[in-house]
């Protein structure tokens, strides 16, 4: 079921377009990962879902019908940009946060404090911000974003700042988060975050959508019949049976064993492929590539760029 949508949203400053008629739509209970490169709109359109600036055209719906000022409330917002008061001790600035959100003092510190021991930072609660590494200040923002359990949660870069062990925290807190009911949007140029994350994706470029579709459907779109073998037999033979139908685009002989990646320059078909290895050669492992999200970006840019 559809939880927000954007529709024909268009958004210029001055003299540059920063959207050009984007839309996308977010289901319920879902990860949808907004992409492009740096100056592509990504942060714009979060900002107006936000409602922080306004479109020129176009309008947000929200749980069904358009979305009002009130809405707000049920948003938990993680912008790229970190806002914590450094000389202030980082519990009171997250209980202030959390009441900004609708919470009485009570209800802020009693959540908050199972939040700051799920991340072992209690020690430092009565700490200022200025005293933390900009992980743990991560951590604090993160924390103050989620606190008031939000319906639609928005992350802008949340892994930024983190090292390996922090960022699969964050990661299953997030994923948690999201099978406890939450909607959740974020903006990443991390590929395989998307990738382990995301059900859904758009990819913006230069204001406009490029791609939009589930991660399994892209990555299918966009693989270019490329196939890594593993054989026993003579290469001469192989490299002959395969004529001009197929290019070789990598080969290596390892301990007995023959290595190759092939491309299918005229069709898809791994049977096809197969027939003409088969007399030629003992298969002993055989697999398509499917392009990983970050080749997916890295193409779908390039072919966006040429138009």
């Amino acid at each position: 079921m559809e939880y927000f949508s954007v529709q024909h949203i268009d958004k210029t400053f001055a003299t540059t377009k920063a959207l050009t008629d984007v839309s996308i739509s977010v289901k319920e209970k879902s990860i949808f990962g907004l992409l492009g490169p740096n100056g592509a709109g990504k942060t714009t359109l979060i900002r107006i879902i936000n409602q922080i600036t306004a479109p020129d055209n176009g309008e947000i719906l929200f749980e069904g019908r358009k979305m009002h000022p009130k809405d707000i409330e049920k948003i938990g917002y993680l912008p790229e940009e970190r806002g914590l008061y450094k000389k202030m001790k980082i519990g009171e600035q997250a209980v202030y946060l959390a009441q900004l959100k609708g919470l009485s003092r009570r209800e802020a510190v009693r959540n908050l404090r199972q939040w700051f021991k799920k991340f072992e930072i209690m020690d430092w609660w009565d700490k200022k911000v200025e005293e933390l590494s900009k992980g743990m200040q991560q951590k604090v923002q993160f924390i103050t974003t989620v606190v008031h359990k939000p319906r639609l949660l928005i992350f802008d870069e949340p892994f930024s700042g983190f090292d390996p062990i922090n960022a699969n925290l964050l990661k299953q807190e997030i994923l948690k988060i999201r099978d406890e009911g939450a909607t959740i949007l974020f903006s990443t140029h991390n590929m395989g975050s998307v990738e382990e994350l995301c059900d859904h994706i758009a990819l913006i470029n230069k204001s406009k959508k490029i791609v939009d579709g589930q991660i399994d459907e892209i990555r299918e779109k966009y693989k270019s019949n490329t196939f890594k073998i593993v054989y026993k037999g003579d290469f001469y033979k192989v490299d002959s049976a395969l004529g001009s139908e197929f290019k070789i685009l990598d080969h290596s002989e390892e301990e007995r064993e023959n290595h190759i990646t092939i491309q299918y320059l005229n069709g898809n078909s791994n049977n096809d492929l197969l027939q003409v290895l088969i007399p030629v050669s003992e298969i002993l492992a055989f697999e398509e590539i499917i392009p990983s999200m970050n080749d997916v970006f890295i193409k779908a840019v390039e072919e966006s760029n040429k138009q």
